[in-house]
């Protein structure tokens, strides 16, 4: 019997989903369901190795660290690694399987799918609950055409979509209300519940919000969570880093190291237990005007 599925999308990256997707893994596997995890395409420099030699998102393996088990490449058959200059290296099921520009890339889904598709049904086949992410936004309608991890994937395996959006950096009405104005009748009918994430402050004065949401989605909000800056997954977009905001960063640490922001950096996350030290300062400088005097300045690897 195939297990169920529940998929995680999100209005836009970053808004939570990794960290969600991990919290519910370890949630189910603590409950004694075998769970796995499921991102049909991710794109980042930052690889983690499994035991077969195989590469997959670092997400992906710590959500199924999350959940009791080994990493392997069916919960990531593919990952793409920017190049520049246009180019993307891809990884289809662990393996490198050609370098392409980005207007080839669309030409590679149908070679592609059967790969994921095949991926998530041995997933199926082997656990009783596949935890599923999207990646990015869902209703990139320019692209739609060519989709293969968000709503292709929930159509196909007729998985309950989870809507989860980022009220931190605002607009949360505009972010899950238009996103769900932008999907198809078909699809509006696979999303269950939305989901508001990273808030900050008392949840109750929020409670006009949740009214507004449920009222216009006529969809349930199934959770408030809060802003957690201090749980650290491992970043999976060099864009990230210019996200960090300084308020974040220790104001007078013991030890300040500087990574130098190369424009094609890569395994960067390296650092993070780094910058999970106490008194441990930790900055991507791109500028010798922000070089300042740190005690240690390091040379990240690139791709």
């Amino acid at each position: 019997m195939a297990a169920r599925v529940l998929m995680i999308q999100g209005t836009s990256s970053s808004v939570g989903k990794s960290l969600l997707v991990t919290t519910l893994c370890r949630l189910f596997a603590q409950r004694g369901l075998r769970v796995a995890p499921f991102k049909a395409q991710n794109m980042s420099n930052n690889a983690a190795v499994c035991a077969d030699g195989a590469e997959i998102g670092r997400s992906q393996a710590v959500q199924a660290i999350a959940a009791g088990i080994a990493p392997h490449a069916d919960m990531n058959p593919i990952l793409l690694k920017p190049e520049g200059g246009g180019r993307t290296q891809v990884i289809a099921m662990g393996r490198a399987r050609a370098t392409v520009v980005a207007r080839d890339y669309a030409h590679y889904k149908e070679e592609l799918w059967p790969l994921v598709t095949a991926a998530l049904d041995r997933l199926r086949e082997a656990y009783d609950l596949v935890l599923i992410e999207g990646a990015g936004s869902p209703v990139e309608l320019n692209l739609s055409a060519r989709d293969l991890v968000n709503m292709a994937v929930a159509r196909y395996a007729k998985a309950p979509v989870l809507l989860v959006g980022d009220i931190e950096r605002g607009g949360i009405f505009a972010q899950l209300l238009g996103t769900l104005w932008l999907f198809s009748p078909e699809e509006q009918a696979l999303v269950r519940g939305l989901i508001v994430n990273k808030f900050r402050g008392e949840r109750s004065f929020f409670q006009e919000g949740v009214r507004i949401l449920e009222e216009r989605s006529a969809l349930p909000v199934l959770g408030v969570l809060p802003f957690m800056p201090e749980v650290r997954l491992p970043e999976e977009d060099a864009a990230d880093l210019d996200a960090v905001p300084a308020s974040t960063l220790p104001p007078s640490p013991q030890v300040d190291i500087a990574v130098i922001r190369l424009p094609h950096i890569a395994n960067f996350d390296d650092f993070a237990p780094l910058a999970a030290e106490t008194g441990v300062r930790v900055r991507y400088v791109s500028s010798t005007a922000t070089l300042g005097q740190p005690h240690a300045v390091i040379l990240p690897g690139t791709k």
